[in-house]
């Protein structure tokens, strides 16, 4: 196993740029530079019409809430002190049809709802028994104005 795991790989070169964007508290995503499809997960060749070049775009962080999942038990140890934890994919503002795999933070499970705005946050991910952490994207609900 990898030293660090479950941490991410930060120089893997798929989601290298990715990683670097959250250490600097930005949302990045790779767009294929032919048709202009966003391509998530970055693995290769575009899923759309099958070219090789991506650029990485600063997203502006906004999604919506597309599922979710309590997690109650820890899949690997790592996880352990982190329980109970939402685990969810949300579907970007500029790109609906990108799921990106987040955590749900700053709010209580029962309180969530499919297409539930979201905005990102950068925290650091931490585990367990792990020397080191990434700072990773997380996902909050937008904070709803009152109107006095």
């Amino acid at each position: 196993m990898r030293e660090g795991f479950p941490l991410p790989d930060l120089q893997w070169e798929p989601t290298r740029e990715y990683w670097a964007g959250a250490a600097a508290g930005e949302l990045r995503m790779p767009r294929c530079t032919a048709c202009r499809r966003f391509c998530w997960y970055p693995d290769g060749n575009c899923r759309g019409c099958g070219a090789e070049q991506v650029t990485w775009e600063r997203m502006t962080g906004r999604a919506k809430l597309f599922t979710w999942v309590v997690l109650e038990h820890a899949f690997l140890p790592q996880y352990g002190r982190d329980l109970p934890f939402v685990s969810a994919l949300v579907a970007l503002e500029e790109a609906p049809g990108v799921r990106v795999p987040t955590r749900i933070v700053e709010c209580a499970a029962e309180d969530l709802a499919i297409d539930q705005p979201l905005e990102v946050c950068f925290r650091p991910l931490r585990f367990a028994g792990v020397d080191g952490e990434v700072v990773a994207p997380f996902f909050r609900p937008i904070a709803r104005l009152s109107v006095a």
